[in-house]
């Protein structure tokens, strides 16, 4: 009778144990993948080190899903019905954590590795007070060129100028009011350009964004450049960032008729 005791306490110790560790190693992983983000953004961490963090999260994360699976296993097989709750949490958890890294990792082997976006790749919208800027970041101030555009063309063919039926200066309100709506911070404003920084809100960075009107006939019309001063890759975000403006300045306009 002592015996089948001791063996029934030893027994339901390692689901325990399993429960435990793999609690802490899911833990763990959130941090690295939710902290990874604001750490770099208030400068504690650099991008490689913001990136580094990231990547030990997902790690992390997998190591934690297995240790998940295997007390569920362990647990069930022991009759031990919390450990073996603990062991699915772990597990589900551990699968929400993968989520980022894995969506970051779709993303990016589904666009160009590009990260300057315009609607006008013969003659983009130019950085001029944002020029300084971008010199002392790592991406240039001018645009990459032809190779860009051809896989930006390939990847992005919706990404179009639009005409706004309004005079230059409406337009040119409108175009300021849309940016400021976005939380953009508005550097210049011109007679027919405006130039904005964009922070993107997870990982801080900064992209600018160049916008350029110009009369033609019954109106006028918009062109957007978006660029990411750091990063080969910018996972879709510059795109993503001039269609959404020009749709919202597009209804902007038409509401206001």
């Amino acid at each position: 009778m002592a015996t089948s005791s001791m063996e029934s306490r030893r027994s339901g110790r390692w689901p325990r144990l399993l429960a435990w560790l793999g609690l802490l190693v899911v833990l763990f992983a959130a941090l690295c993948v939710v902290g990874a983000g604001p750490a770099h953004r208030l400068e504690l961490a650099d991008l490689g080190t913001a990136f580094g963090l990231l990547r030990l999260g997902a790690y992390l994360a997998l190591g934690g899903a297995v240790l998940g699976l295997i007390t569920l296993v362990v647990a069930s097989l022991c009759r031990r019905f919390r450990p073996a709750l603990v062991g699915g949490a772990v597990f589900v958890a551990a699968a929400g954590v993968l989520i980022v890294p894995w969506q970051m990792l779709q993303r990016a082997q589904q666009v160009p590795p590009i990260h300057d976006i315009t609607t006008d790749t013969q003659d983009p919208p130019a950085f001029t007070a944002l020029a300084p800027a971008r010199e002392t970041a790592p991406n240039a101030v001018e645009y990459p060129g032809e190779a860009t555009a051809r896989q930006q063309r390939a990847a992005y063919p919706e990404i179009q100028p639009i005409m706004l039926p309004l005079p230059l200066a409406e337009a040119l309100e409108a175009a300021e009011a849309v940016a400021r709506a976005k939380g953009w911070d508005v550097v210049a404003v011109g007679k027919t350009t405006l130039e904005a920084t964009a922070t993107t809100p997870w990982f801080g960075f900064k992209d600018d964004v160049a916008i350029r009107l110009s009369e033609v006939e019954g109106g006028v019309r918009v062109d957007v450049r978006s660029a990411s001063r750091v990063g080969r890759s910018d996972l879709g975000t510059n795109a993503a960032r001039i269609r959404d403006y020009l749709a919202e300045l597009s209804r902007r306009v038409g509401e206001s008729r």
